[in-house]
């Protein structure tokens, strides 16, 4: 019996998790322990009461999980808006209740609900996933996506608005939507970034779009309707971005380009820089960062957390973080393959989706190449209802394993 038990239990998911928190944990503590804070004491409780719930889910059967989804996800919903009213504001955005000293930020869990919402919807077809390259069924499915996200921009909090657009399209094609369909969607993004570097660039991406349009060898009509559209779009953006006054263009430039705002904006992502470049090969040693150690970097348990494990641990250091978050992204992917049960397939692509785009848009910013849009690293950054939600996400991943012989 124990060793069915055992067998049974994702080991490999569990040991990496609970690395990478303790690596979390280890770096909070060496950027607060001057400061008199309690940053580390509240992570560690918390710390702690996770990997007990994210166990506890592990055993959760996935019929219950599915059949509470959409209650779940309503109740997110719910939560959403009341935060709009009554929600605690903070840097100025309204997405905090306040309660016992804790904050608690609703969105975070919302993620959670709305991929599950989103595997159950998905997983309900007659004999295998819903057909979204139909029409109405692709419009159902982003709209369960969408609503939690316009409520979010709201408050407003465009960084984790773009963690919920980021997984809408990996479950999509996991369920089967067409590259064809895929690429489509994504061209207005190309257009825009072309069009944001200039007019040639702007050529260069709707040439790009052209070429890669014929080599699907689809209907060329609607190949030439996505061609103009995404020049009207391109267009338009550089329009209206010339229209700017100068300290707006600035404000959006300083997001890619920090060095257009040392003093203001791109402070952070300098000084980051700073750090990582100081760490060399294997770092200055644990407490030992001068970045870190004399504030450069404000607040820096929080999204720019990777920059102190790139001065204290060096390159090796930062190469054993991205290792391990590797292997909790591959063992997601895994487990929505192994898995008889299409929810919990579903339910894993999405969460492997956003944890990979916390990582790269969290890394990217610290090393000045990702826009600085308030995204923690999974596990590591100084937040609770952060941690507590991925910490959700893994339990529900463990499930997938432990039952993944089950429909």
């Amino acid at each position: 019996m124990n060793k069915s038990i055992f067998e049974r239990i994702d080991l490999m998911l569990l040991i990496v998790t609970i690395a990478v928190i303790i690596c979390g944990l280890l770096a909070i503590f060496s950027a607060t322990y001057t400061s008199g804070a309690d940053y580390f004491s509240k992570q560690l409780y918390f710390s702690v009461i996770g990997i007990i719930f994210m166990i506890g889910i592990s055993f959760v059967p996935p019929r219950i999980i599915a059949r509470s989804s959409y209650i779940i996800y309503l109740l997110s919903i719910v939560l959403l808006v009341v935060v709009l009213i009554i929600g605690k504001k903070i840097s100025g955005s309204r997405s905090w209740f306040s309660m016992g000293g804790f904050g608690i930020q609703p969105s975070e869990f919302a993620k959670i609900a709305t991929i599950l919402a989103l595997a159950n919807f998905l997983s309900q077809g007659e004999d295998a996933f819903r057909n979204v390259n139909r029409f109405p069924e692709f419009l159902k499915a982003c709209a369960i996506v969408l609503i939690p996200v316009l409520l979010i921009m709201k408050q407003p909090d465009m960084g984790t608005s773009l963690v919920f657009l980021s997984m809408i399209l990996p479950v999509l094609f996991w369920v089967g939507l067409s590259p064809y369909v895929l690429f489509i969607i994504i061209t207005p993004v190309i257009a825009v970034l072309g069009a944001f570097f200039g007019i040639n660039y702007l050529i260069g991406a709707i040439v790009l779009i052209g070429l890669i349009l014929l080599m699907f060898k689809k209907n060329a009509f609607v190949a030439a309707v996505v061609i103009v559209l995404n020049i009207a779009i391109g267009y338009s953006f550089d329009t209206l971005y010339h229209k700017l006054q100068p300290y707006q263009q600035k404000r959006i430039t300083a997001v890619f380009d920090p060095s257009t705002d040392p003093l203001g904006s791109g402070y952070n992502v300098i000084q980051s820089k700073v750090a990582i470049g100081s760490g060399g090969l294997f770092g200055k040693g644990f407490l030992q960062g001068t970045q870190t150690q004399l504030k450069f970097i404000p607040e820096q348990w929080t999204d720019f957390i990777f920059c102190m494990i790139g001065e204290e641990f060096g390159f090796v250091g930062s190469i054993l973080i991205l290792t391990l978050y590797m292997i909790i992204i591959f063992k997601l992917v895994n487990n929505a393959y192994m898995t008889k049960n299409r929810f919990l397939s579903v339910a894993c692509i999405g969460f492997a989706s956003i944890v990979l785009f916390h990582l790269v848009i969290n890394v990217g910013m610290t090393i000045g190449i990702m826009p600085v849009i308030g995204i923690p690293l999974p596990m590591m950054s100084y937040g609770l209802s952060s941690l507590l939600s991925f910490l959700v996400m893994m339990g529900i991943a463990m499930s997938a394993y432990r039952y993944r012989n089950q429909y």
